[in-house]
């Protein structure tokens, strides 16, 4: 079953309660994952009301963590896609390099963020 990493701007949706399409990813055996910097973003954010939700919903989550291995390929993605004119935010690459690593599904809104051909992107309309 696939496993499906979802970027900060999903996790955000899915705790906005918008797009309900979680539910049946996991009904049918998928796991929903995400990157500890995913992590860091939405704790970054949160507002105290929003706190118990919001970690139980993460606990529910399968999260890959940075490693060296991690941050080296992230680093090189950055340093290939800005010879190639392009400037990508480290977070995005580390999300990146955290799908390409594992092989797993990247849940974006955000594309134009993730240009590499070899990601393998989460069709949302």
């Amino acid at each position: 079953m696939p496993i499906y990493l979802l970027d900060t701007p999903i996790v955000i949706d899915a705790l906005n309660q918008k797009r309900g399409r979680w539910a049946a990813l996991v009904e049918a055996g998928d796991t929903l994952a995400c990157s500890v910097v995913t992590l860091t973003e939405i704790y970054a954010g949160i507002r105290p009301k929003e706190f118990a939700f919001t970690e139980r919903f993460l606990d529910g989550l399968e999260h890959y963590e940075l490693d060296s291995h991690l941050a080296h390929y992230a680093g090189l993605l950055k340093n290939e896609w800005a010879k190639k004119g392009r400037s990508l935010a480290v977070v995005d690459l580390i999300i990146a390099a955290t799908a390409l690593a594992h092989n797993l599904v990247l849940m974006t809104d955000n594309r134009e963020d993730f240009p590499m051909t070899e990601l393998t992107l989460y069709p949302l309309p």
